[in-house]
C-alpha cells in the first residue's frame, strides 16, 4: 500500500512539473495552483488552516472539500482540525432565519475567514463558494460572500436504463452501473456528486422518464440505496421516475386504476417499503399518457388522479411527486396547445406534495421557443420548469452550443399573469403565487464519457443550468465568465475570446438551423440535421410540414385568431408582444404568424431574403467560432483545444447542411431569388436528401 502511494505521489508530482494533458474529467473542480504569484500570496496569508467542530458527514466532507481546493490553489498544506487561530478558516452550523436552509455567509472576521449557514449542506455550498471566488483570481479583502437558493428542490433528471443505455444521451453509456450495484461502488460517483454539489444541485433522478417498473424492486431499490448513499453526505437525494402500470407489471394485480384501494394500497406498501431502506428517498417523477406510456387516463381518470394518489402514497415522509405536463395526443389539433387544455382546467385540484413539470416550451426543447403557457396559467399549482441540457435538438456532443442564454431567455420571460414582471422565474420560484414549494429540473448531458458530456464545452450546460437553478438573476454571461476561468484558462484574452464564443453560439446555432422562429424541421428518427421536406409520419406532428406551413404564398405557423388561436392561451400582456407580425419580434415571428414571402420586416428585409441571410451568415458565424477559439489557444490545454477545434469544423460543415438543405427546399416553393451577393449551395437538393437518408439510418 505504502509503494502504491508512492507512485502516486510520484506520478502526480512528475505531471504536475512536466504539464499534462487535461481529459476533461476534473470538470470546473480544476484546483490548480494559482499562477499569479502575488494573488497567491495574499491567499496564503488568509488561509492557514481549517477548522471544524463536528463529524456530521456532510460537515466531514465540506472540510475535505475545501482542503483539497485550498492545498492545490495555493500549493501548499492546508491542515484540518477541531479548532484553529488565526488564518483558519472557521465552519461552523448556525441558525440564521436570514439564509433559509441553504443559504450561507462567507465573511473575514478578526481572526479570518468564516464559512456558516444554517444546514451543513449550506456550509458545503459555502466552501465551494469561497473556492469559486478563489478559482475565478478573486483577491481575498473583507469577503463578504452571501447567498441563499431562490428555488427550494434544484433538480438533474437522468433518462437512464437500466442495460446502461440513455435516451437522447450523446456522451457513453450511462454513469449508474446498476449490474455491479449495490456491492460495487464506482468512485466517479463520488466525483458526479461533487460537481453537483458545486453548483447547488440537491435532488437527483437516477432513471429516465420513460420507465422500467424493475426500478420499483426490492433488488434495484438496494441499488438505488447504495448510490443515495454517496450523494448524501453532498446534500443531494435520490428520485425515481416511476412506470404508471408497476401495480399489473410487478405488483400481479390487473388494474393500475389510481382509484381502485388495491392500486392505492400497493403503492402505499411499495413507498413504505422505499423509505425503509432509504431514509430520505425525495420521491417520483412521473410520465404518464404521454408518447405511449400508460397512465391514469387509461382508466377514465385525470392526471390529477393520478398524482394524488401517489402523493398519498407519500403518507408523512418527506417527499414530493413531480407530474410531467408533456402530454399531446395525435389529431387533436395544434400540439402547441394539448397540455393546457389538459391541466389548465385541473389548477387547484393536485395535493400538496404534487408539482407539474413543464417544458420550456410547448413543443419539445427547440432551439428556441416562447415560454409554455402553463407559466403563469395555474396560479394554485407550483410548477417545475424543465429544460433539457442535453442537445437533443441542438447538435448532439457535434455542436457547440452554450444553453445559459436559451435558459435564462426563458426564466425572463413575462407571462403577464399579475401584471408586467411576472416572469417565469416568479412562478416557478412560487414568489408571484406564493407557494411554499418550487423546483427545477434540467435533463443530463452526463454519460460514461470521460470528459463526462462529451463535447467538451458541453460542460458549460450542466454548470450554467446549476448555477441559475440556485439563483435565477445569475447573468448567463457572468456564469460563461466563471465557468471558463475554473475550467480552460484563467489568462484574460483567453478567457475573453472564450466567452464571446459561448454568448453568441445559440444565437448562431438558431440561425443556420431554424431562424426567425421555425421549429421542428429537423431529422425525424434522430432529430439531428436537416428534414424541412417531412411530410409522412406515423403521425402528423411528428413532421416538418406540420410547422412550418410552407406554401406558395409564405412560411410558418399562424396561431392567432385566423389560424389555431394558440396565442389566446396567454394573458393579454404576453399575447400583444407577439399577436402582430408587424411587431412581434422576428425570433418568434413564425412561431405564430405566417408571413407572405416577400413581406417587408422591421430588419428592413423580405421575409425570404432574412430567411436567407440569416442561413448564410449562421454558417459563416461558425467560422468566426473557429478564430476565436483559435486565439485562445496559447493559453488552453493542447489536447482540448485540439478536440474542440475539430468539433468546430464538423459543426461547420454541418451548418452548411443545414444551410443548402433549407434554403433549397424553400426557394423551391417560395420560387425566389437568392438576395444579391449570396452564393448559390453547390450542390443540388436530391444530394443533401440523400444525406439525411444516410444519418437516418444511424
Amino acid at each position: 500500500m505504502l509503494l502504491r502511494f508512492l507512485l502516486l505521489v510520484s506520478l502526480c508530482v512528475g505531471t504536475h512539473l512536466q504539464g499534462y494533458a487535461d481529459d476533461g474529467y476534473r470538470l470546473w473542480l480544476k484546483y490548480d495552483q494559482l499562477a499569479d504569484a502575488k494573488l497567491r500570496a495574499s491567499w496564503q496569508e488568509q488561509v492557514r488552516g481549517i477548522a471544524v467542530g463536528g463529524s456530521n458527514a456532510t460537515l466531514q466532507t465540506a472540510a475535505h472539500e475545501l482542503q483539497l481546493g485550498l492545498q492545490g490553489l495555493l500549493g501548499r498544506p492546508v491542515p484540518v482540525a477541531a479548532s484553529g487561530g488565526k488564518g483558519y478558516v472557521q465552519l461552523r452550523v448556525a441558525a440564521d432565519p436570514t439564509l433559509g436552509k441553504e443559504g450561507y455567509r462567507v465573511v473575514t472576521e478578526k481572526n479570518g475567514l468564516v464559512i456558516t449557514g444554517p444546514s451543513e449542506a449550506a456550509v458545503l455550498y459555502g466552501c465551494f463558494a469561497l473556492l469559486r471566488h478563489v478559482q475565478t483570481g478573486q483577491l481575498p479583502n473583507k469577503l463578504a460572500l452571501t447567498s441563499q437558493p431562490r428555488i427550494q428542490y434544484r433538480m438533474l433528471n437522468h433518462w437512464d436504463n437500466p442495460n446502461g443505455t440513455v435516451e437522447r444521451g450523446y456522451a457513453g453509456s450511462s454513469i449508474w452501473k446498476w449490474q455491479e450495484l449495490p456491492e460495487v461502488i464506482d468512485p466517479r460517483y463520488q466525483d458526479y456528486a461533487r460537481a453537483n454539489a458545486s453548483i447547488g444541485i440537491n435532488g437527483v433522478v437516477l432513471n429516465n422518464v420513460n420507465a422500467s417498473a424493475r426500478y420499483l424492486t426490492d433488488e434495484y431499490v438496494r441499488k438505488v440505496a447504495a448510490v443515495a448513499g454517496v450523494l448524501r453526505p453532498y446534500g443531494q437525494r435520490v428520485y425515481l421516475s416511476v412506470f404508471w402500470a408497476a401495480p399489473k407489471v410487478i405488483g400481479g394485480l390487473p388494474t393500475s386504476d389510481p382509484l381502485d384501494p388495491k392500486v392505492k394500497a400497493w403503492w402505499v406498501a411499495r413507498t413504505n417499503e422505499i423509505y425503509k431502506v432509504i431514509p430520505d428517498f425525495g420521491g417520483f417523477l412521473v410520465k404518464a399518457n404521454s408518447e405511449g406510456e400508460p397512465g391514469p387516463q387509461d382508466y377514465g381518470r385525470t392526471h390529477a388522479d393520478g398524482a394524488n394518489m401517489l402523493a398519498q402514497s407519500l403518507g408523512s415522509h418527506d417527499g414530493i411527486v413531480m407530474w410531467r405536463a408533456f402530454v399531446y395526443k395525435a389529431g387533436s389539433g395544434d400540439r402547441f396547445k394539448q397540455a393546457y387544455e389538459d391541466f389548465k382546467p385541473l389548477d387547484g385540484q393536485f395535493a400538496d406534495k404534487v408539482l407539474v413539470q413543464v417544458k420550456n416550451g410547448p413543443i419539445d426543447f427547440q432551439a428556441r421557443e416562447p415560454f409554455h403557457p402553463l407559466f403563469g396559467a395555474m396560479p394554485r399549482t407550483p410548477l417545475v420548469l424543465e429544460v433539457q441540457l442535453t442537445q437533443e435538438y441542438l447538435g448532439f456532443a457535434t455542436h457547440l452550443v452554450y444553453l445559459g442564454p436559451l435558459i435564462k431567455e426563458c426564466l425572463e420571460g413575462d407571462t403577464y399573469a399579475q401584471g408586467k414582471g411576472s416572469t417565469v422565474a416568479k412562478v416557478v420560484d412560487g414568489s408571484l403565487d406564493k407557494h411554499n414549494i418550487s423546483a427545477i429540473a434540467g435533463v443530463a448531458n452526463i454519460g460514461s464519457d470521460r470528459n463526462w458530456t462529451g463535447h467538451p464545452v458541453g460542460q458549460a450546460n450542466w454548470y450554467s443550468y446549476g448555477r441559475l437553478a440556485w439563483d435565477h438573476t445569475l447573468s448567463s454571461e457572468a456564469i460563461a465568465d466563471e465557468w471558463t476561468r475554473m475550467t480552460l484558462t484563467r489568462e484574460p484574452t483567453a478567457v475573453a475570446a472564450v466567452t464571446q464564443v459561448l454568448n453568441q453560439s445559440r444565437n448562431i446555432y438558431v440561425r443556420y438551423t431554424m431562424p426567425l422562429g421555425l421549429h421542428h424541421i429537423m431529422g425525424q428518427n434522430l432529430h439531428y440535421g436537416p428534414e424541412p421536406w417531412l411530410a409522412k409520419s406515423a403521425r402528423p406532428d411528428w413532421t416538418a410540414v406540420y410547422y412550418h406551413k410552407a406554401d406558395a404564398e409564405g412560411l410558418g405557423f399562424d396561431r392567432t385568431a385566423t389560424g389555431s388561436n394558440a396565442l389566446a392561451l396567454y394573458s393579454p400582456g404576453a399575447q400583444q408582444v407577439w399577436a402582430s407580425p408587424a411587431t412581434c419580434p422576428v425570433n418568434y415571428l413564425l412561431w405564430f404568424h405566417h408571413v407572405p414571402w416577400t413581406q417587408p420586416l422591421s430588419t428592413g428585409r423580405t421575409l425570404w431574403n432574412e430567411l436567407t441571410t440569416r442561413y448564410y451568415t449562421g454558417a459563416d458565424s461558425v467560422l468566426w467560432m473557429q478564430r476565436q477559439w483559435e486565439q485562445a489557444k496559447p493559453s488552453l490545454d493542447p489536447e482540448l483545444y485540439t478536440d474542440v477545434a475539430a468539433r468546430l469544423r464538423v459543426q461547420h460543415r454541418e451548418a452548411l447542411w443545414w444551410r443548402d438543405a433549407c434554403v433549397l427546399y424553400f426557394q423551391s416553393i417560395a420560387k425566389q431569388p437568392l438576395p444579391p451577393g449570396l452564393p448559390p449551395p453547390t450542390r443540388p437538393l436530391t444530394d443533401i436528401k440523400e444525406l439525411v437518408d444516410i444519418y437516418q439510418l444511424r
